[in-house]
């Protein structure tokens, strides 16, 4: 707890300059953005190596690794997050790989564990997690509202074994755990 703690310590205080998470949330800053990462905890084995695409403030990723998940390397392409990531992670006195590139162009990190929070469509984020994963990975997503009508769509260019989990956080959202993930042949 004490390094959740002086996670949030220092989100709130970065989010003053920067925009790390919307001002909206900030009030439930707990619920909405730690529990909603930690939910993942079930799904995510001890001393599996992860990567978090689009890492933002570093929700999953960095929630994880304070937890005792990871190693975790997060991908964020914005400097300024880069940054505050290092930073937390240094606080927290926990180790974390974070890559400063855009997600495409990243080195493929072979992870057998990809995660992502709020980032894109499953149309545009597939392509994402499949250059990152691992064969015989999963990815472990965090979707919204929106998930059937984005599951529907992918499946025109991707086959993946999907499971669906309730979020705790939001009754319209779920954990997506897909594996399996592979292209269709687009001839």
């Amino acid at each position: 707890m004490a390094r959740l703690d002086a996670y949030h310590d220092l989100l709130l205080k970065w989010t003053k300059k920067i925009n790390l998470i919307a001002p909206s949330t900030v009030p439930e800053t707990w619920v909405r953005h730690f529990l909603d990462s930690a939910q993942l905890l079930p799904h995510v084995p001890p001393e599996e190596p992860i990567a978090d695409l689009g890492a933002g403030a570093g929700f999953p990723g960095l929630v994880l690794a304070a937890l005792d998940r990871g190693p975790v390397t997060l991908i964020e392409a914005d400097a300024r997050k880069a940054t505050f990531i290092r930073e937390a992670a240094r606080v927290m006195k926990i180790p974390a790989n974070v890559i400063t590139a855009r997600i495409e162009a990243a080195r493929p990190q072979a992870a057998p564990i990809v995660t992502a929070r709020a980032l894109a469509p499953l149309e545009r984020l597939l392509p994402w997690v499949h250059r990152h994963l691992a064969p015989g990975g999963k990815a472990v997503l965090l979707k919204g509202r929106d998930v059937e009508a984005e599951l529907t769509e992918s499946r025109k260019r991707w086959n993946m074994n999907i499971e669906r989990e309730p979020s705790m956080t939001d009754p319209d959202a779920v954990i997506l755990i897909i594996k399996n993930l592979v292209a269709e042949d687009v001839r």
